[in-house]
């Protein structure tokens, strides 16, 4: 990924601008990305927030096969260069149902995998089922929460984050890339700006440390977040 930046960015994504919306630029980038089965620190790093930062590309990030379907069928429709994020750590690791029939899901439309009323937990990738086993064991404290899967980054589902916080009144946001400079700081930003009122708490983000990802799969495992750190940043938030 980061070979093709200049391509990516200086042409691909500015094309429709430079050729004055002449053209349309429906190509579809298929990428593996995350940490999670020790392929070392060149092949497991999570570039969302960098491409989700360049204006004319649309990112898709799935966390189970079946949105992966929809999503990939939505982006090869559509008609702007989509970055279509596929976490390493799933080919294998994730089953679930897929509709056989024909069926899109809307770039920039979000879900709600699990409805809760005491907290919102905003998270991406693989990271949605780290936030999934994350709820169960909340539930066992009598914490419910609600679990929001953006789908895609860019264009990004504002108003089910801000829905979902107004009903909770706290949020959680979590993805692997390191804290500072990751796309959980957009989201704060977002919840900062237009979902201050809804808030009884402060926002926090789950992420990776702000170092090279390690070359050995039990560091892996200290340094990816996981289901534990968000319990123990949901009872930060709640103060259970």
């Amino acid at each position: 990924m980061s070979i093709i930046m200049d391509q990516l960015v200086n042409n691909v994504a500015k094309m429709r601008w430079v050729l004055n919306d002449e053209v349309d630029v429906p190509i579809v980038y298929r990428t593996a990305y995350g940490a999670g089965i020790g392929a070392g620190f060149h092949h497991s790093q999570s570039f969302e927030a960098w491409i989700a930062h360049v204006p004319g590309l649309k990112v898709a990030m799935p966390s189970d096969p079946a949105d992966a379907k929809g999503l990939l069928k939505a982006a090869i429709r559509d008609n702007d260069p989509v970055i279509f994020m596929e976490h390493k750590l799933l080919y294998k690791r994730m089953s679930g149902p897929v509709p056989e029939e024909e069926y899109l899901i809307p770039l920039g439309k979000g879900d709600i995998k699990r409805p809760g009323e005491d907290i919102t937990i905003i998270a991406t990738g693989a990271m949605v089922r780290a936030a999934l086993q994350a709820a169960e064991a909340l539930e066992k404290r009598g914490v419910e929460a609600e679990i929001i899967d953006p789908r895609t980054i860019q264009p990004f589902d504002e108003e089910l984050i801000l829905s979902s916080v107004k009903k909770t009144g706290r949020a959680i946001i979590v993805h692997e890339a390191p804290v500072f400079g990751g796309f959980g700081g957009e989201i704060a930003g977002i919840l900062a700006d237009k979902g201050i009122d809804y808030l009884d708490g402060p926002v926090k983000r789950v992420g990776a440390p702000f170092t090279p990802l390690p070359n050995w799969i039990k560091m892996e495992e200290y340094y990816l977040p996981n289901a534990e750190k968000i319990v123990t940043t949901a009872h930060e938030v709640i103060n259970f």
